[in-house]
């Protein structure tokens, strides 16, 4: 038995006006997803625990099968894994975003523009990262190079007990009432003060304003956590398995349940991504002989943050396309398959951040769940049938309910 499973990070929404009172995912064109639909098992999981807070950190690692009441230790945490940045046990990793903040004098008062600074290019944000090295590293704060945006810092034997705010959350806000606080946060603050005094002014920088491009600015630290430890994914199911992402967050997910992390060349994160290549990569890893595949998609969820409603539309159907649609193909050869379509969280574009709300998901395995005609996948329909209230639960079913 082969196991696929093909998330679509951010794909719910909320009905809106623009599309006639459809949400996003009933309004793009998906013929391969409403098919499923239409003859697997379409229902609803809820991904995040009320006491958690609903970031793709906690809902992947739900949707995973690991309960994150008792695994969640932090989102910096999991991408520290990813990109090879050992953390001993008294060590905390924080997220470090390159961010875009308004022009006011005062930091207090500067409003979040650009949570990603304008998305920018991964060779430039080394540039800016190795200059935060050169100013900030200590030998207690390290300073790890990532993907565009998305970086870490490491507070050696430091604290974790802060309370600390995604930039995505904050989007077209002052960011005073959302500026670390007390003894050990006046630390984090003075780094991200700090780095506003000199990164504007570096030559990447500087560069991206004569085009015209968002810079960054500032740092923003937060996502904090210590290191994770899952038990392992292949010894609770029977299963070995990888997970394809362009993200740290789930490919450190993967390596953390012992499941192997697949490079993609073109997995950017966002709606340039290479969604045929991970589908393609997928049926090579069953080929090559692993029983279960991860198939993670940023692109919705990017465009949910970003308030861009062509683009989230645009990201749905290219995953239906070129994802969905390839896997459908290429399952021909493996006639004893299972395949399951789902989000993680909602990423409504009126709200431009994360929400808890129970997503849709759709098991697939072949004629052997009676289908329903008229359905689709969206979530008017999923809500129609059954609702997995403990998400880390939906796993479990998906490899060894017998249908």
């Amino acid at each position: 038995m082969k196991y696929i499973v093909i998330l679509g990070d951010g794909m719910p929404d909320y009905p809106l006006e623009a599309l006639g009172g459809k949400t996003p995912l009933q309004y793009a064109r998906t013929p391969h997803m409403d098919w499923l639909a239409q003859r697997g098992e379409l229902g609803m999981v809820k991904s995040v625990p009320p006491n958690l807070p609903p970031g793709s950190d906690v809902a992947n690692l739900s949707i995973m099968g690991y309960d994150p009441a008792r695994y969640y230790t932090g989102r910096a945490p999991i991408e520290a894994v990813a990109m090879g940045v050992d953390l001993a046990a008294g060590d905390t990793a924080f997220r470090c975003n390159l961010v875009t903040l308004s022009a006011e004098k005062n930091y207090a008062e500067k409003t979040m523009l650009d949570y990603s600074a304008g998305e920018i290019d991964t060779g430039e944000a080394r540039l800016l990262v190795d200059e935060l090295s050169r100013r900030f590293a200590d030998g207690v704060m390290q300073f790890h190079a990532g993907m565009s945006y998305r970086h870490l810092m490491v507070w050696r034997e430091g604290p974790d007990n802060f309370t600390l705010t995604p930039p995505h959350d904050i989007h077209g806000q002052i960011i005073g009432p959302y500026l670390p606080g007390d003894s050990h946060g006046e630390k984090l603050l003075t780094l991200m003060r700090e780095s506003h005094a000199f990164l504007p002014h570096h030559p990447v920088n500087r560069e991206r304003a004569a085009r015209g491009l968002n810079v960054a600015n500032s740092i923003w630290l937060w996502g904090q956590g210590r290191k994770p430890r899952l038990d392992s994914f292949p010894d609770k199911y029977g299963l070995n398995g990888a997970v394809i992402s362009a993200v740290d967050l789930i490919k450190g997910l993967g390596l953390c349940a012992g499941l192997e992390a697949v490079y993609l060349p073109g997995a950017t994160g966002n709606i340039h991504t290479d969604f045929r290549g991970k589908a393609r990569k997928a049926l090579e890893k069953l080929q090559e002989g692993l029983d279960f595949v991860f198939v993670h998609v940023e692109a919705p969820d990017e465009a949910g943050h970003q308030g861009d409603l062509q683009t989230k539309i645009k990201a749905i159907e290219e995953i239906d396309e070129k994802v969905v649609g390839e896997v459908l193909a290429g399952l021909r050869d493996f006639p004893e398959s299972r395949l399951m379509v789902l989000s993680d969280h909602p990423t409504p574009l009126s709200l431009r951040t994360h929400t808890r709300e129970a997503v849709p998901y759709c098991i697939y395995k072949g004629d052997k769940i009676p289908g329903n005609p008229a359905s689709a996948f969206c979530e008017e329909a999923a809500g129609k049938g059954p609702c997995f209230d403990q998400g880390h639960l939906l796993m479990d079913y998906f490899i060894w309910e017998r249908f």
